[in-house]
């Protein structure tokens, strides 16, 4: 699927494929690429992306930061991709946003659906005494779908077999790392419980066809940060959890107690092939997230982590910055998040991790070392992109 495309600022037409091959010009099978990207495409402002949008589809000013994004994406070409911290906006805005993107970005395909960020949950969650806010909605957010997430793709999605999981109660996940007081009470009460969800933006489940028959399932979110909170440590173990919820969801055992937003039950089929995809907020060895976290995916055994995505810019920036990065424990040629040199230093956030029946070909980490082309696109604080890098890897799907 690898394709040249126009220039990330113009509206690029929609890709029509051709009749199927017969056996005497049929190909080897080609690579699949699936990405990730938190390209930081929030606004402080309800509607303000979507307004940027529109005027850059309509051949007005285009916002540099959203070029900036859209160059990345043209480089790196993924044929699956993730965008997190994508103001996706309320149900009105939604499909026009992501709509918009897609045009401008290249794909014929893309999906989105409401995210917790933004929704008031009625309760005052993080104990201040107040009721409303960013921090006492459902996930952290000012509006409705702010920090949201979308996917796109150049192959067609089986949207009628998407599941979504933003109301799964945070309680009904067995032996849940729920956060207590300093005296072994429960932080949230029990009407809170009742109705906090585990996802602080959504955990989707897209089925991407990609030819043949043959269908990998693109699972994806962007767990809290781990931080922000007190003693209680409660965004960490919410981000422990959401990480879990996936561990949990492609192993058929272990994922009886999952429910959908239509009420089915139950996770991925046995033998299905996945990739899973997300800002997960957790390296495995820095950083504030409750050890283990990412190991839930890490040591998974239905999961393929023979190969980890990393680049030259990483371990050039983790030298050059120095500061919290001299005492990590991680490999920095894999970290994919430039944050503060104070704390935390650098971090293998970003992943994109799939089944063990997929082979892993090739993949990386886009951030050039300084001088190299596309360095100015991720640059330095204050970045001209995001403090984040897209993550890619090429597989082979057998059959397809």
């Amino acid at each position: 699927m690898r394709r040249a495309r126009l220039l990330s600022t113009a509206i690029v037409a929609a890709t029509i494929i051709g009749p199927t091959a017969t056996a005497a010009d049929a190909k080897p099978p080609q690579p699949i690429r699936f990405a990730t990207f938190n390209a930081s495409l929030n606004r402080n402002a309800a509607g303000l992306l979507h307004t940027q949008l529109t005027s850059a589809t309509s051949g007005g000013p285009v916002d540099p930061q959203l070029a900036t994004i859209l160059q990345i994406v043209e480089i790196n070409d993924p044929d699956v991709l993730l965008i997190n911290e994508f103001d996706t906006g309320d149900d009105g805005d939604m499909q026009g946003v992501t709509a918009m993107f897609a045009a401008l970005a290249g794909y014929e395909y893309y999906f989105s659906a409401p995210s917790n960020t933004g929704v008031p949950s009625g309760f005052d969650l993080n104990n201040n005494g107040v009721i409303g806010g960013p921090d006492d909605a459902y996930g952290f957010g000012a509006f409705p779908g702010q920090f949201g997430l979308a996917v796109f793709s150049k192959y067609p999605i089986d949207i009628d077999a998407v599941r979504t999981f933003q109301t799964f109660l945070w309680k009904d996940m067995p032996d849940a790392l729920l956060p207590v007081n300093p005296d072994g009470s429960s932080w949230y009460s029990p009407e809170e419980l009742d109705v906090l969800r585990l996802s602080s933006k959504s955990h989707w489940d897209v089925p991407i066809e990609v030819g043949h028959g043959k269908v990998v399932h693109f699972l994806v979110s962007h767990p809290t940060p781990p931080v922000f909170d007190g003693a209680e440590d409660r965004n960490g173990r919410r981000n422990f959890d959401e990480i879990r919820f996936w561990a949990d969801y492609v192993r058929p055992n272990a994922s009886r107690y999952i429910y959908d937003d239509a009420g089915v039950s139950g996770g991925l089929h046995p033998g299905a092939s996945f990739v899973i995809a997300g800002d997960q907020n957790s390296d495995p060895l820095d950083g504030d997230s409750v050890p283990g976290a990412i190991q839930q995916l890490l040591d998974n055994p239905r999961i393929n982590t023979k190969f980890t995505p990393n680049s030259a810019g990483a371990a050039e920036a983790a030298v050059l910055q120095g500061g919290a990065n001299s005492a990590h424990l991680s490999d920095p040629q894999f970290d994919t998040a430039d944050f503060a040199d104070s704390t935390p230093g650098n971090l293998r956030a970003d992943y994109v991790l799939p089944s063990k029946n997929l082979r892993i070909v090739d993949g990386a980490v886009f951030w050039p070392a300084q001088g190299e082309p596309g360095s100015e696109l991720t640059g330095t604080f204050p970045f001209p992109s995001s403090d984040h890098r897209l993550v890619r890897i090429d597989v082979l799907v057998p059959g397809a």
